[in-house]
């Protein structure tokens, strides 16, 4: 099969048919060599880590060899501001091919990236942060100043210094020749209590503004295929949420419980998706002393408003662009599988080649590339499994990885899949530590008085969390679910609720603008007829608008937009 992917990736139709004479092998001898030639040149094969052994060592496993790796260009990272507009908005300059009725525009608000690049310690393994490390002007956290002298120690070991990349090379052998200065190496960590840091971070320049020939060829290439025009924008809009989310397996001198319940992909209906958000549950991680919830939608140590102020929000931008809550997995599947950020990486690379009705979940749920987690009973006691949400089966794997992998079932084999497997005392144990977690953030809403300020559906969802039923009904209850759909959005009086408040708030704007305008006119001399004839044409456009935002047509036209939130019931 192998053979036949090669044949496939360098055929050409003028060969006709006539393949063999391009692949040869040596003869060593008297016998047929085992290195495949094409054209004279021997071909090389790839490799990708999927994980790490118990004992270390990395689990590898052989590309197809008409697999070539996509070009990804990176604008966000940590702080991004985003918007949700209907589609209608900006008809005729989007991707046809998707139908979601609203979009979700980002935009990055960083300049460089806060960066933690765990593989660097590996030599040659971590190229990028090689190339950024061997620049000047960084910001560079834990890693160990190294002296002339250490420059010239790496230098002499040859066989180790060979594996560097040329710009991590280049640096050591300049600091090997300048006294009196320090330099970091990719490979070495500060040294804190006699043990390697876990914990090395950098600024990294922002890839597109220090490539942007790749951003530019991107935006030139999707104006061509949209047929837009020199004026027009290009505007790449969210169109999938892939979340990462870390697990860890128990550490009981530590007094962290199991995580690790999740197989590669898992899907989340919006309920259970909006369950996890609200606790953001994370697993221990090399640059935190423990796990927990990190606050709703991982934003609590930086959050001043009441987080029902964003929740509504996020709930609202998923309904109305109708996203699909999928979310692959880091740290560990199961409790003896590490994967560190293998996984997570490698989702990009699966979700660009399938087809947008192949990414569907509805799609996939029913010709089994997904299959439901259900609730069950563990010696005697309920188990609330259906908090996972859905999760990928060997369909899906041979299916979709096998885009990727040779061999892909033995990539995601059963103790992937089914982390159950690996242990069922510590998968329920992982599963009750999550839904005790939801229950003890949820309940807090309760008691500081933050469940007024959340809309319907979210209110059902912290009901559920915190006492496991809302009006008596569970959240299976068909009644509960359809909150949750687009049709009773947009009926709903909370939303236009979110119009109206939405509105008054420009019609605020406009009226303050206008105001300052008047007060600058009064002050300013009409002798002065230019700056006069200024302030009197942007009067005139402070009083159109707010004529337009009070009227009935901009809150008709607001439809399909996030609205706004009312932060405090009764401060609008």
């Amino acid at each position: 099969l192998a053979l036949v992917y090669l044949i496939k990736r360098f055929y050409k139709t003028e060969w006709k048919g006539n393949w063999r004479k391009h692949f040869s092998v040596d003869e060593v001898n008297g016998y047929p060599g085992h290195e495949l030639k094409y054209d004279g040149r021997k071909m090389v094969t790839s490799y990708l880590r999927v994980g790490v052994s118990s004992n270390g060592t990395w689990r590898i496993y052989k590309l197809r060899q008409d697999f070539v790796a996509a070009t990804k260009v990176q604008t966000e990272d940590d702080i991004t501001a985003s918007t949700v507009v209907p589609a209608s908005y900006i008809d005729g300059e989007l991707n046809q091919r998707y139908s979601n009725p609203s979009v979700k525009l980002v935009k990055n608000c960083e300049n460089r990236l806060f960066q933690r690049p765990d593989d660097a310690i590996n030599r040659g393994l971590d190229t990028q942060t090689e190339s950024d490390l061997a620049e000047d002007g960084n910001f560079i956290s834990n890693f160990e100043p190294l002296t002339s002298a250490d420059a010239r120690e790496l230098v002499e070991d040859a066989i180790n210094f060979q594996e560097y990349s040329r710009p991590m090379q280049q640096l050591i052998c300049r600091a090997a020749e300048s006294e009196g200065q320090y330099f970091v190496s990719s490979a070495h960590p500060r040294i804190v209590d006699g043990e390697h840091s876990k914990n090395v971070r950098y600024l990294q320049k922002r890839p597109d503004l220090a490539n942007p020939r790749s951003l530019y060829l991107a935006r030139t290439g999707t104006r061509l295929s949209r047929g837009l025009t020199l004026e027009q924008p290009v505007h790449f809009p969210v169109n999938a949420v892939l979340q990462g989310r870390r697990n860890n397996p128990e550490d009981k001198k530590a007094g962290i419980r199991p995580l690790a319940v999740y197989n590669p992909i898992h899907y989340q209906e919006l309920p259970e998706l909006f369950m996890d958000l609200i606790c953001s549950l994370t697993g221990k991680s090399p640059s935190t002393t423990g796990a927990g919830s990190e606050g709703a939608l991982t934003k609590g140590p930086f959050n001043a408003l009441s987080t029902t102020a964003d929740l509504n929000n996020a709930l609202v931008s998923f309904i109305l662009c109708d996203y699909a809550g999928y979310s692959s997995a880091a740290g560990y599947i199961g409790v003896q599988r590490r994967v560190d950020h293998d996984i997570s990486m490698l989702i990009p690379e699966i979700w660009c080649r399938l087809p947008i009705k192949q990414r569907d979940p509805k799609y996939l749920i029913k010709n089994g590339y997904l299959e439901k987690i259900e609730d069950f009973k563990y010696e005697g006691n309920p188990v609330n499994a259906s908090r996972l949400g859905y999760r990928i089966t060997e369909k899906f794997v041979h299916a979709f990885f096998g885009k990727v992998f040779d061999s892909p079932t033995t990539v995601f084999d059963e103790e992937m899949l089914r982390p159950e497997t690996q242990g069922m005392d510590a998968y329920v144990d992982g599963i009750n530590n999550i839904v005790e977690a939801q229950q003890k953030v949820a309940r807090a809403y309760f008691e500081d008085g933050s469940i007024d300020d959340a809309c319907p559906p979210l209110r059902v969802v912290l009901n559920i969390m915190a006492n496991g039923e809302y009006e008596g009904k569970t959240i299976d209850d068909p009644s509960l679910r359809e909150m949750f759909t687009l049709d009773y959005l947009l009926k709903s009086d909370w939303y236009k609720e979110r119009l109206v408040i939405k509105q008054q708030r420009d019609a605020a704007l406009w009226q303050m603008n206008r105001d300052y305008i008047e007060h600058k006119l009064d002050d300013s001399s009409e002798s002065d007829t230019g700056a006069w004839a200024a302030l009197q044409d942007r009067m005139e456009n402070a009083e159109a608008m707010l004529e337009w935002v009070n009227s009935d047509s901009y809150l008709e036209r607001l439809q399909g937009t996030l609205g706004a939130d009312w932060i405090h019931r009764g401060q609008g």
